[in-house]
């Protein structure tokens, strides 16, 4: 019996994505402040973006 691949499933990569953007958003949030913050800001919406689509490489 072989397991089903969660990296096949949008809603698991997407997940990843969007919690990974949130850690570094709340990070930003609380802890940092001007330019250092905005350009943790636009880490989050990179991983966002990026991480789903790393994940579904992966899973192929």
């Amino acid at each position: 019996m072989s397991q089903p691949n969660l990296l096949a499933n949008p809603l698991f990569r997407y997940g990843v994505g969007a919690s990974g953007a949130a850690m570094v958003a709340a990070v930003a949030y609380l802890y940092l402040e001007g330019t250092t913050q905005l350009v943790a800001y636009a880490i989050a919406v990179l991983d966002i973006v990026v991480t789903p689509q790393i994940l579904k490489w992966a899973a192929a």
